[in-house]
């Protein structure tokens, strides 16, 4: 949008930043620069904050880690929250950080398109319905999980089942008794294949490309927290190699159960490429136990799916059709920042993914700044929001500093 665009809608300018998404990244970045007097107006494009987690993921779900990792810049969590606190627990905690932190995001804010105009070096954030905003600083906080990657198999539509991704997923307790396939062997594909098994469902999970599955404990103690304290102290290759040890002395081969392992470790892996491994939370005892069917493809093969049938579908291993009840997809999530955000082609690439890596992934060009796309999860995105604020602010005290009058200059010499 051009200026003239701009003056025509009438644009309203904004003090300080305007922050796009009202998840835990945009909450913990309006917190970090409300805590440092820089004001700033949250943008939504639900009704509710922590949308996302409310509603696109499951019933069973609790953090994968531990909660001194995942708490948000200012405000740890107190003791009546368990070690891995549930969904719902979660997001009382999202809801009360807001409330202390006194932030009050604009829910039904959906921003259509958002530009840098460098004739009056400010950005132009166009709202769903003609609003238009101006303000010196963007930031960007609605994350990697934005929206349902949900990828087209052949014959889908004759499917005479009924096939979700997991972002509509709540329970398995409708699939009981049924023959379930589950697309993905991420955390979230092995969560809901453990959730099917517990309401009676027959789940089959097909595994294309090679996963690393870590305990999410190794005696009694985080096996991410383990990981980082030895990382202050020890190559990360050496790490891997003592985790994959000790997995191996927990868990067995997973190979052995079609669970095949990356050639890179789990840490040196999740920092070049953002991948996470998987912690088990009891999967495998029930593929161990048969109760989990594991569908290994050739990680060769494009396409776990080849094509989907009116009774089932038929897998790229090449055999023949199987005969399902149900499909899901669990087969994650991506940007949507490439369908509004005009100018930010120095931080993100097309596909809406940061191209600098953790740390450095937080600031872009003219005042345009990023929280949550470090790949780094929770922890990941309080680092941003700290470093986002601390910036922004630096600039807000330059700006509002009172310039000194020359007369008052000129007398006192």
């Amino acid at each position: 949008m051009d200026k003239e665009q701009a003056e025509g809608r009438r644009a309203t300018w904004v003090p300080g930043a305007v922050i796009v998404g009202a998840g835990p990244s945009g909450l913990a970045a309006a917190a970090c620069l409300k805590a440092r007097g820089v004001p700033a107006t949250v943008l939504e494009r639900s009704d509710s904050l922590a949308f996302t987690w409310r509603h696109r993921m499951y019933d069973r779900l609790a953090l994968h880690l531990p909660k001194r990792f995942c708490e948000l810049p200012l405000l740890p969590f107190s003791d009546k929250y368990p070690t891995y606190p549930s969904k719902k627990q979660f997001l009382f905690y999202m809801e009360e950080y807001a409330a202390k932190a006194g932030i009050t995001p604009r829910f039904g804010a959906s921003v259509e398109e958002a530009a840098f105009d460098a004739s009056v070096g400010a950005w132009i954030v166009r709202l769903a319905g003609g609003e238009v905003l101006m303000a010196k600083w963007l930031v960007v906080a609605t994350g990697e999980n934005a929206e349902p990657h949900i990828p087209e198999f052949p014959g889908m539509s004759q499917f005479g089942g009924r096939v979700m991704h997991t972002c509509d997923y709540k329970s398995g307790e409708e699939f009981a008794g049924k023959k379930v396939l589950v697309v993905g062997c991420g955390n979230s594909g092995m969560e809901v294949s453990l959730d099917l098994c517990r309401y009676g469902a027959k789940p089959s999970m097909v595994v294309r490309n090679t996963v690393h599955v870590l305990p999410r404990e190794m005696l009694r103690l985080s096996t991410f927290g383990i990981a980082m304290a030895l990382l202050k102290w020890f190559p990360v290759q050496l790490v891997d190699r003592l985790l994959l040890a000790a997995a191996h002395l927990v868990l067995g081969d997973t190979g052995q159960l079609g669970l095949r392992r990356p050639k890179t470790g789990p840490i040196e892996l999740k920092n070049l490429t953002g991948k996470t491994p998987v912690l088990d939370v009891g999967t495998l005892d029930h593929i161990k136990s048969g109760k989990i069917k594991i569908v290994s493809i050739d990680h060769q093969v494009v396409g776990a799916v080849k094509e989907v049938t009116r009774r089932g579908a038929r897998l790229a291993d090449g055999k023949e059709e199987q005969q399902f009840d149900a499909i899901i997809l669990a087969t994650g999530y991506r940007s949507n920042v490439p369908s509004w955000l005009k100018d930010g082609g120095d931080v993100f690439t097309r596909e809406g993914t940061p191209k600098a890596r953790f740390p450095n992934c937080w600031k872009g060009r003219n005042g345009l700044y990023t929280v949550g796309f470090s790949q780094r999860g929770l922890l990941g995105a309080s680092s941003d929001a700290l470093s986002v604020a601390i910036d922004i602010h630096c600039q807000w005290r330059e700006r509002e500093r009172p310039t000194k009058n020359v007369f008052q200059v000129n007398n006192s010499v």
